[in-house]
């Protein structure tokens, strides 16, 4: 099943994907379940947003490939290297990522990511997919420049605009299969990866942050990205293409900028 939250007639409401229409839903899945309201609106005439703005956290995995720790000379974690995005960084699906005037270096970093359903603590990682509502596509934008001269991340990942989500949910997902990530920059390929080319598994990471905090309804949590990574100016698309989920696309763009 793919979910959407979209905004339709000034309204915001969730739908499933169904042969080109949405079929409305009653109110978010993650907590309404999927009661539908009777209503079925055509995908061409909504436009497409995030689809879910977390109420608390995002969940992010660094190095997660080995070839993105070599790039930017890395060594490879021991465990899953966690760090938060806020909640205010996250956009939707053509939605312009607004490049911050106190960097020089932004870079995209094409990434899977995972829904959390259900409150989880100290979750094992033979279950820890039984928590996941489903799977989208995320992009990691990170001040690369502020990330190295900062000494820790929160600035350099987390501005406005630098966690874009979509296009939808996928509800049955295998994190686990070889689906590929393909990251397109003015449509020249730049990454490229099966998602098993993770070092640490979706199971792996839920189980690893659960038993430091409490995850909860709505969470997200941010894979990693593979090798590839390099920077957008104003202007410039970027294209994060998941096999089973479809295309999230977004436009830089500086500040000020329409």
């Amino acid at each position: 099943m793919r979910v959407a939250r979209f905004s339709h007639n000034d309204t915001i409401s969730y739908g499933i994907v169904d042969d080109g229409e949405l079929v409305v839903l009653a109110g978010d899945p993650l907590f309404a379940g999927f009661d539908t309201t009777g209503e079925r609106v055509a995908l061409g005439a909504v436009t497409l947003l995030a689809p879910v703005i977390p109420r608390s956290k995002i969940v992010c995995v660094g190095r997660n490939y080995r070839d993105h720790a070599a790039e930017l000379g890395n060594d490879v974690p021991a465990e899953p290297l966690l760090f938060f995005k806020p909640n205010t960084a996250v956009i939707g699906p053509g939605d312009a990522i607004v490049l911050p005037p106190q960097s020089e270096r932004v870079d995209f970093e094409g990434e899977l990511a995972a829904v959390i359903g259900r409150v989880a603590k100290n979750v094992p990682a033979e279950r820890a997919l039984e928590y996941v509502f489903g799977y989208t596509i995320g992009n990691d934008v990170t001040a690369r420049d502020l990330q190295r001269s900062d000494g820790q991340w929160s600035r350099a990942k987390g501005f406005d605009t630098f966690c874009p989500l979509g296009p939808a949910i996928e509800t049955e997902f295998d994190p686990t299969a070889a689906a590929r990530l393909t990251t397109r920059r003015n449509g020249e390929t730049v990454q490229s990866a099966p998602l098993t080319d993770m070092i640490f598994s979706v199971a792996d990471i839920i189980a690893y942050a659960s038993a430091a905090f409490t995850l909860l309804p709505g969470d997200v949590v941010l894979t990693g990205t593979p090798a590839g990574v390099g920077p957008i100016t104003a202007g410039d698309t970027v294209d994060v293409e998941i096999e089973g989920l479809g295309t999230l696309r977004n436009v830089a763009r500086a500040p000020g900028e329409g």
